[in-house]
């Protein structure tokens, strides 16, 4: 049996010394050191040995054992070592090499304009405010001098969620909400997303974008509106940009219009554009109905306000000349890499 031990301490050792991976390492350690190793079977002949050889025999393979151990150990330290210096030469950086330029992104043609049209507003006085998407009926429509049984209604097609509460079908809930807490003079803008029951097409989706304004003070009057807007239009689309006021009706301003501006496309001259009309409609206005004024504390004995309202998604695609409202939504690169 000594001899048995021996022998496996030699080739143990010479095993190892041969080692180079740690799967061989694994390998060499289960032959000699495992359940079903050598050394496991040598032990198991124990029990034929006399009384006064089984203490020497035992000493002796736990000496072996041990030793082969220790070599194990050794042998692993070795290989990490072995495999880390490779690692590193293989992934050596080459600092000298180019770098790989990164892709940068950029802002959505809806941001871009979106962006200039707030620093526009804001250089002539205006705050921002904002307000819940979902909505009460009362500040949707009621306290804008839509009542319930009011034909407004039936030409927007509203996202209930209960009899009362809604997804809000314009921003407008929002001077609302500023006449409420804030007293005059007032001088905001809106922006925000809103939502319709429309069909998708090229010119309508159920989820848009409006910018709504609101000026409420002393001595407000259509001329002031008139000029705001035409300082905005030049700003937006260029100094010989024009503007239009057409005759319209909301309920919630009086006296109302459309604002047309100048087409982009022939400068005013008339083209398939414009309809040869020379003018192209871009948004909404008109003086704050009193009845607006008074449901929301403000006298409009004392006090006066102009209310405008534009689609951000009819002013992208008149500035960047976009005849289809769902490539602003559809996320593809080679449209969005345009811009």
């Amino acid at each position: 049996m000594k001899d048995m031990l021996e022998s496996i301490a030699r080739d143990a050792k010479a095993a190892l010394e041969l080692a180079t991976t740690k799967q061989e390492l694994e390998n060499i350690r289960v032959k000699y050191l495992g359940k079903k190793g050598e050394l496991t079977a040598v032990l198991k002949q124990m029990g034929k040995l006399s009384p006064e050889e089984r203490p020497v025999m035992g000493q002796l393979a736990n000496e072996v054992r041990s030793a082969i151990e220790a070599l194990v150990e050794a042998t692993d330290e070795k290989i990490k070592k072995e495999e880390l210096i490779k690692k590193l030469k293989e992934e050596k950086l080459d600092v000298t090499m180019p770098g790989k330029k990164s892709a940068l992104g950029h802002k959505h043609p809806l941001n871009i304009v979106l962006d200039e049209v707030k620093d526009i507003f804001l250089g002539m006085g205006f705050d921002i405010a904002t307000g819940p998407e979902i909505e009460w009926d009362y500040y949707n429509f009621e306290a804008l001098n839509i009542p319930k049984d009011h034909p407004a209604r039936d030409t927007q097609d509203t996202f209930y969620i209960t009899e009362n509460m809604l997804l809000r079908t314009q921003t407008s809930p929002v001077q609302i909400r500023v006449m409420e807490k804030q007293a005059p003079p007032i001088r905001v803008i809106s922006p925000g997303r809103v939502f319709r029951s429309d069909a998708v097409d090229a010119t309508h989706s159920p989820l848009f974008h409006q910018i709504e304004g609101l000026v409420v003070d002393k001595g407000i009057t259509m001329g002031d509106l008139k000029g705001t807007l035409e300082a905005f239009a030049k700003r937006l689309y260029g100094e010989n940009t024009k503007i239009r006021l057409r005759p319209h009706h909301f309920p919630f301003t009086e006296p109302s219009c459309e604002i047309d501006v100048t087409c982009f496309k022939c400068g005013g001259k008339g083209c398939p554009m414009c309809k040869g009309e020379g003018f192209i409609e871009i948004l909404g206005a008109g003086m704050v109905h009193p009845k607006v004024l008074k449901a929301c504390g403000v006298d409009p004995e004392v006090y006066s306000g102009y209310a405008f309202g534009v689609g951000l998604e009819r002013l992208v695609m008149f500035r960047f000349d976009i005849d289809d409202m769902r490539l602003l939504y559809e996320n593809d690169m080679r449209f969005l890499g345009q811009f």
